[in-house]
């Protein structure tokens, strides 16, 4: 089994939000993702999405946005991102999965996965340009309780965020001897041109709409 990983996949099927704008890398792009998806990750692999998922507004409004997921091979594993408004408590969430009968997708939020022998924990995190110290400390706080989630310490682990890692989430990936971190959120960068050892984009345009492997 292995884990991969893809974010940023901005899907609308239920809303009017078109990827196009953003760029000709962006037209079809559903086609693309799924041909791509479908011909790396087998169905007993995992894929971890570092949020901005979907455009809805609201849980009813991602109905499609979900069908669309969950009709791909693998286990996903989703995290918040800034766009993904639809978001709402862990217990509503899965209540929808369930009514919906979306059966192979979970959530990062206040929790941590082991897979593989390997830990996933993460929040959202923040751009410190933006963010007050309210919104940074709660990412703080966040991620602090997803890290202390997990039961084997003492194994790998890889940290996930929706903006890359600044500051206080940094000094706190030293502090719990955490080396590799993924997240998206950027768009428009050349390709392989964020090289930084040990942190790995995976924002969908990025990485050419094929989920990148991670073990």
């Amino acid at each position: 089994m292995a884990v991969y990983a893809i974010g940023d996949l901005h899907l609308s099927f239920q809303t009017d939000k078109p990827m196009d704008i953003f760029g000709p890398g962006w037209i079809g792009y559903e086609e693309t993702l799924y041909e791509n998806w479908q011909n790396t990750v087998k169905p007993q692999d995992s894929v971890i999405i570092p949020g901005d998922f979907s455009w809805a507004m609201y849980l009813n409004e991602a109905v499609e946005d979900f069908r669309y997921l969950n009709g791909l091979n693998g286990r996903k594993i989703l995290l918040k991102g800034n766009h993904d408004y639809w978001w709402e408590t862990k217990t509503k969430m899965n209540r929808f999965l369930k009514e919906n009968g979306f059966n192979n997708i979970d959530f990062l939020h206040n929790n941590s996965f082991e897979i593989e022998g390997v830990n996933f924990c993460g929040t959202k995190g923040y751009d410190s340009k933006e963010a007050d110290e309210k919104i940074i400390n709660r990412e703080i706080i966040r991620f602090s309780i997803s890290y202390e989630s997990i039961r084997n310490k003492s194994a790998r682990t890889i940290a996930v965020f929706h903006y890359p890692p600044e500051k206080e989430l940094l000094y706190m990936m030293a502090e719990y001897n955490i080396e590799i971190c993924v997240f998206g959120h950027l768009h428009g960068l050349e390709k392989s041109s964020y090289n930084k050892p040990g942190f790995t984009l995976v924002a969908a345009d990025y990485v050419d709409f094929k989920p990148v492997l991670l073990i």
